[in-house]
């Protein structure tokens, strides 16, 4: 089992920026491809970004390309996701993924969710 917890959700205004961190524990962090994805009111969760287990391979939505960035920290067993420019329709909840698939489609483990709201 991977237990994820998300954090740094909150309020910000349109062009404002926030950092997502998610803390891992229980397996291997190192072992895991992380991601996160996000889902707004009335829509079905979608994929916002992955990363390798060693952070070379990146991948992201082209809603946010440009804009987020995915990292990791394997020794603080943390990913991280930051997003700049950020438009109203980035509002949504935001989960954490722990997978052993490098994929856009999530593994079997999640977190509990941030929300994140942009206001214009």
């Amino acid at each position: 089992q991977v237990q994820l917890v998300e954090s740094g959700g909150g309020l910000v205004q349109a062009g404002g920026s926030l950092r997502l961190s998610c803390a891992a524990s229980g397996r291997t962090f190192s072992n895991y491809h992380m991601g996160w994805f996000r889902q707004a009111p009335g829509k079905e969760r979608e994929f916002v970004a992955v990363i390798s287990t060693s952070g070379m391979s990146r991948g992201y939505a082209d809603s946010v390309k440009g804009r987020f960035t995915i990292s990791r920290d394997n020794a603080k067993n943390t990913v991280y996701l930051q997003m700049n420019t950020l438009k109203p329709e980035d509002t949504a909840v935001y989960y954490c993924n722990a997978d052993t698939n490098y994929s856009r489609r999530g593994g079997p483990y999640w977190g509990q969710g941030t929300q994140v709201t942009v206001s214009s």
